[in-house]
């Protein structure tokens, strides 16, 4: 009883103790509280004075310190310039391009050591949630590289007398909503953006850290994450929208998913422009070893590859005559490449299974004709506007393959010299054997020549051309081609045949077959053609292939002229034929109501007897 007794007084001692323990605790974590919440917003407000240099200011409505739970939450944030401070930054040409204001309702900031930041001068943070921020960012490009003044000091070395580091673990912004203005442009371009989340891991500023180039922004790893996206062109002529996109600064990576370009409807479109139309759609696309910062300060994008997954482009040549100011050689790549007016350089663009879609609508035949390259695979190297880079190596270089009209294979190269005044290029390449009837959906609308048989067995090219001309060899051999002449039924929106004129020239225009027998010297030829100023860049390059092709089958100048002679005189005849036709109708629908008349005139003679 004794040993029982002593037991339940010794746990009344011990939950009384316990007891006067928590209370204390309890006491002196609300006296910390108290303590050191004026202390807390003293030193926030303090330390962002000095590590932006007098630029931002940041107040908050209230602020708690949960001692036991080690969090500290801030309430109403609002972190925003001093416009004073700016403006002479920007005299001083000081003044970063981006700017930004934020707005955050609650900001919990876990795992916090107080005693560290007081005694030690640490401040070590665990985790930072922000609860809905709303971000306004303005950019503005006033100086395109970093100033570095003699007085220069780190971030560090502006908050060490304070501060001896600043190490968070995390910070989380979720659900953020962003306004973003770029003034740097001839236009203002806004957007905004929602469903949008930002994390940043292991920032730290101290001694060991301000000049780490390993580092973005002092965090190990910033990763921006956005979702279903969309938006409009500075031109109104386009639309844009992307699934998903992720940024992550440790790997120096960017991805893109879903990604979607279209142009607003045709009618609209055409009425406010004289360029192509483009479509395009992508599985993904991935930007590696991503220089983001200097974009971020600078606009200047810099990688190491550019890859472009699965998808599909389709441009629509303009259907209405370009006016004569209009010039063409902007549609070159190595002109458009410039025309962007972007700081680029992209070491190489990779291609992975990209169906190309070239349509044109032909005025005389009503219809659309197509040109389409399947699942197209290749590489672009060089491409960039930096005088720099340029003078090392103006040379943008292309290497394709692809299934021409998804039947032949195609080899196919590019070279584009980016500083040529004349703006050269050339291209050179080998399509393999195909059925040639697979060419019919762009021959019968483009060219009213409907092939029914004939098979390619090699195609080569190797062609040189500028703004001005074009010049090569093409080299086409095939066997037993046959085709019909086609011209408009307008009666029932289709093509039909013109049997004259197709027997014609299949007996006596068209060579069958190069070389003409076999084992024979084929037939090549070399073309040089001058380029008109509304002529586009797909236009000319698929001309100037025409005009090595046209003589290989038979097609040549003076064969076309002389079929163009017969063809107008047969056109002439026929329509001699059908007015000599016509004039004999007449004369006889003439004689009959002669001859009505005078039986007319002869019943009413003896009528009147």
């Amino acid at each position: 009883m004794a040993v029982k007794f002593a037991i339940k007084k010794w746990h009344k001692i011990a939950t009384g103790i316990l007891a006067f323990f928590i209370a204390l605790i309890l006491i002196l974590g609300l006296v910390i509280n108290m303590y050191w919440s004026p202390i807390l917003s003293s030193e926030v407000k303090k330390v962002v004075t000095k590590s932006s240099d007098g630029l931002y200011i940041v107040s908050f409505s209230s602020a708690e310190l949960h001692v036991l739970r080690g969090t500290i939450i801030i309430y109403d944030i609002t972190l925003k310039p001093d416009t004073a401070v700016f403006n002479q930054k920007k005299r001083e040409n000081l003044a970063p391009n981006n700017l930004v204001e934020m707005h955050v309702k609650r900001l919990t900031l876990s795992h916090i050591h107080p005693f560290k930041l007081y005694f030690q001068k640490k401040l070590d943070i665990g985790e930072i949630a922000l609860n809905e921020p709303v971000l306004h960012v303005t950019y503005q490009l006033n100086h395109k590289k970093d100033t570095v003044l003699k007085q220069y000091k780190t971030p560090w070395q502006k908050i060490s007398k304070s501060l001896k580091s600043i190490h968070i673990g995390s910070i989380l912004l979720g659900d953020v909503k962003l306004r973003y203005e770029d003034y740097s442009g001839n236009k203002l371009s806004k957007s905004e953006f929602k469903e949008m989340n930002l994390s940043a891991y292991d920032l730290l500023i101290d001694s060991t850290t301000q000049k780490d180039t390993t580092r973005r922004l002092f965090c190990k790893d910033i990763v921006v994450e956005l979702n279903n996206y969309s938006g409009r062109s500075p031109t109104g002529l386009y639309t844009y929208n992307f699934e998903h996109l992720k940024l992550s600064t440790l790997t120096n990576r960017l991805n893109i998913e879903g990604l979607k370009l279209k142009p607003v409807n045709p009618d609209q479109f055409f009425s406010k422009s004289n360029k192509d139309k483009f479509t395009m759609r992508l599985d993904s696309l991935q930007l590696n070893n991503f220089d983001f910062l200097n974009y971020h300060k600078y606009r200047r994008i810099t990688a190491s590859s550019l890859i472009l997954n699965s998808g599909s482009v389709e441009v629509f040549g303009n259907p209405n005559n370009a006016p004569p100011t209009v010039n063409g050689v902007e549609t070159y790549p190595n002109v458009g490449l410039f025309k962007m007016n972007i700081d680029l350089q992209l070491d190489t663009v990779k291609v992975r299974k990209i169906n190309v879609f070239y349509y044109e609508h032909n005025s005389k035949s009503d219809k659309v004709g197509t040109v389409a390259f399947y699942n197209t695979n290749g590489r672009f190297l060089n491409i960039t506007t930096r005088p720099a880079t340029l003078q090392k190596n103006s040379i943008c270089a292309v290497d394709l393959n692809t299934m021409f009209m998804n039947q032949g294979k195609l080899n196919l190269s590019f070279t584009f010299n980016l500083t040529d005044n004349n703006h050269s290029f050339a291209y050179k390449g080998r399509l393999g054997p195909m059925n040639l009837k697979a060419i019919n959906q762009a021959t019968m609308p483009l060219t009213m020549l409907k092939i029914n048989t004939g098979t390619l067995k090699q195609f080569d090219f190797d062609i040189h051309a500028d703004k001005q001309m074009s010049h090569g060899k093409v080299l086409f051999l095939y066997n037993d081609v046959k085709v019909n002449i086609l011209k408009p039924d307008t009666a029932h929106d289709r093509l039909k045949s013109r049997p004259i004129e197709t027997l014609y020239a299949n007996i006596f225009i068209l060579k069958h077959d190069n070389p003409d027998v076999a084992g024979g010297v084929p037939r090549s030829f070399y073309v040089n053609i001058p380029r008109k100023s509304e002529t586009p860049f797909f236009k000319f390059a698929w001309q100037t292939l025409l005009e090595g092709i046209k003589p290989a089958i038979g097609l040549d100048k003076k064969k076309l002229n002389e079929t163009v002679a017969l063809v107008n005189k047969m056109t002439i005849d026929k329509q001699n034929r059908k007015i000599k036709k016509e004039q004999r109708q007449q004369r006889r629908a003439a004689r009959r109501a002669r001859r009505a008349e005078k039986k007319l005139e002869k019943a009413q003679a003896e009528g009147t007897k």
